[in-house]
């Protein structure tokens, strides 16, 4: 079966998910130090890939990103030459399981809905019981903690709240409520997919020749067959025509 093509549209953000061959815990040396480097890596080739990055989080099997790349390659690129890096670091093959998985989402809906999910994926792993304590992701900069220069916030990011205080603290408290398993379980099926995270009218404006392909999956099943109304004249031909069979039938059945 054929591959989908990537869903891209200017502008807008992007939710990846690009998933390690194996985890990140090498025999030599500090998982930390190695932790550090990735995300140094991650800060250049998002300046030289023209692709803005509003939330990240990396783990020992994967790296997310909610971003909004310049072009159609900007995405691509940046996780391509994350991989080279890396490989050349460990000295191995492909460091990605093939292909990342990506999806578009709607701002001023689900923009916040996915940095959260991003941000929150290390206590889905257990790896913390703190978002706000694992420092290879965006969360501590949402909330107050040490800025990242290459870090480019969301519009929905800044209109949470008038000053950057009150937005660190509103996000925080948006944080630790959780987010409903609903909107969890959205997110997930989109990027599992690879199809756009939004409403009607939002996928109905990618449909429209927004987006580099359809946003949406098509629906299963045939396509149902068309019901043409015939007009009295009709209906009273038809029955004269089969009348006319009966009796012809009926004729060669006497002879």
């Amino acid at each position: 079966m054929a591959r989908l093509p990537r869903l891209y549209a200017p502008g807008l953000p992007h939710l990846a998910q690009a998933r390690f061959t194996s985890s990140l815990a090498p025999s030599e040396g500090s998982v930390a130090a190695l932790f550090d480097r990735v995300a140094g890596w991650l800060a250049d080739e998002s300046r030289l890939h023209g692709v803005a990055l509003h939330g990240w989080t990396l783990a020992p099997d994967q790296l997310l990103l909610l971003a909004t790349p310049a072009g159609p390659t900007g995405l691509a690129g940046l996780l391509q030459a994350i991989g080279r890096r890396l490989a050349a670091h460990l000295r191995s093959g492909p460091v990605f399981q093939g292909r990342y998985r990506s999806t578009l989402v709607e701002p001023g809906a689900w923009v916040l809905p996915a940095q959260a999910w991003v941000e929150t994926l290390p206590l889905r792993l257990s790896l913390t019981d703190d978002a706000e304590q694992w420092r290879w992701s965006s969360a501590a900069a949402h909330m107050g903690g040490a800025k990242q220069p290459f870090l480019h916030d969301h519009g929905d990011y800044w209109a949470y709240g008038n000053t950057p205080f009150d937005r660190q603290a509103k996000y925080r408290r948006y944080v630790l409520a959780g987010l409903p398993a609903r909107e969890s379980d959205a997110i997930r099926r989109a990027l599992q997919g690879q199809w756009a995270l939004g409403s009607d009218s939002f996928l109905d404006m990618l449909g429209g020749g927004a987006a580099s392909r359809r946003p949406v999956a098509a629906k299963r099943g045939r396509p149902r067959k068309a019901v043409v109304s015939a007009t009295g004249a009709e209906v009273e031909t038809l029955a004269q025509t089969d009348d006319a069979s009966s009796a012809h039938q009926a004729l060669g059945k006497s002879v």
